[in-house]
């Protein structure tokens, strides 16, 4: 089961979003769409960013 971390490979800023995205399995574009349109979602990316380990074995 994959763990939810930041990709280290397919990133942006920190990899939050496609850390997301690989976790749920899904695209990055999705995941990187809501976090545009969410009001809150600079905290909540930054809180992520502090938050989440890097990912351990990046492909």
């Amino acid at each position: 089961m994959t763990k939810l971390a930041r990709s280290l490979n397919d990133k942006a800023l920190f990899g939050v979003c496609s850390g997301i995205a690989a976790f749920i399995g899904i695209s990055p574009f999705w995941i990187r769409l809501l976090f545009l349109l969410t009001p809150a979602s600079p905290l909540i990316y930054l809180g992520l960013a502090i938050t989440l380990p890097p990912d351990p074995a990046p492909l």
